[in-house]
């Protein structure tokens, strides 16, 4: 069978909330995994703020799952949990999540000299296919100025990422790795899956909301499969929809 993947860094929300529902509905991917994601509390608060509310709402997606990393008082005031999405056209048959270095916080402050210690988490859901079960993976990986630094952070979240996957059947893993493809961490995973784009992109950042010209040369969103899964057709999307790029991929399972 074929499955249609997305992959977006909602950017805090979605500041460009009516762009992002717009792509979404035109791609009608089956699955599509989100970083950045909140689960507003408060009707009050903006859309981007209530993005998994507005998601179930607008698009359709029967199934859904938020993994919260932190309680947001830098923008909600505390009235969002922020965190990963999964949104899928299949049933979800089992979930869990793991922390790659500081656990949930509910009252972590997101500034300079905290960023980290930010709380970041591997998401994990098994979706019930017609060809068997799909293991899904979304990551927003641990944060570094240096996207090529090799820290004792980065080797701990491939080291989780590789035993999490590790003996499990049709895996996908995607999202922000926050790090840059020639990082030896992303090496270190591409020892179990395969990146479907590789080195090929240049950067993954929309360079329209970026000052530093360095974003220019970061490509730190992917998409990783296990080797049974083929590639049909890979896709980095250009539209403006927030300060990454999405990317997509069709997979034939």
């Amino acid at each position: 069978m074929t499955i249609k993947f997305v992959t977006l860094n909602l950017w805090l929300g979605g500041k460009l909330f009516d762009d992002i529902l717009q792509f979404l509905k035109q791609q009608d991917a089956d699955i599509v995994v989100l970083q950045e994601a909140y689960n507003g509390e408060d009707s009050a608060l903006e859309r981007r703020f209530r993005s998994m509310q507005v998601l179930q709402q607008e698009l359709d997606y029967p199934y859904q799952d938020f993994v919260a990393d932190y309680r947001d008082f830098d923008h909600t005031d505390g009235k969002a949990q922020r965190g990963n999405a999964i949104l899928s056209k299949f049933p979800i048959i089992a979930r869990d999540a793991l922390f790659f270095a500081e656990p949930y916080n509910e009252t972590y402050r997101d500034v300079p000299g905290n960023f980290e210690h930010c709380p970041r988490d591997l998401q994990h859901v098994t979706l019930q296919t017609p060809a068997g079960g799909v293991n899904v993976y979304n990551i927003q990986g641990v944060w570094d100025m240096n996207g090529d630094n090799y820290s004792p952070q980065r080797r701990r979240m491939a080291e989780l990422i590789v035993d999490t996957v590790k003996g499990r059947p049709n895996v996908i893993l995607a999202g922000d790795t926050n790090a840059k493809q020639t990082n030896q961490a992303i090496a270190d995973i591409e020892k179990s899956l395969k990146s479907v784009f590789g080195r090929d992109l240049p950067t993954t950042f929309n360079m329209r909301h970026k000052d530093n010209p360095g974003y220019a040369t970061a490509a730190v969103d992917g998409i990783f499969v296990s080797p049974g899964i083929k590639v049909l057709k890979r896709t980095c999307h250009d539209d403006n929809l927030s300060d990454h790029l999405a990317l997509s991929a069709e997979l034939q399972v």
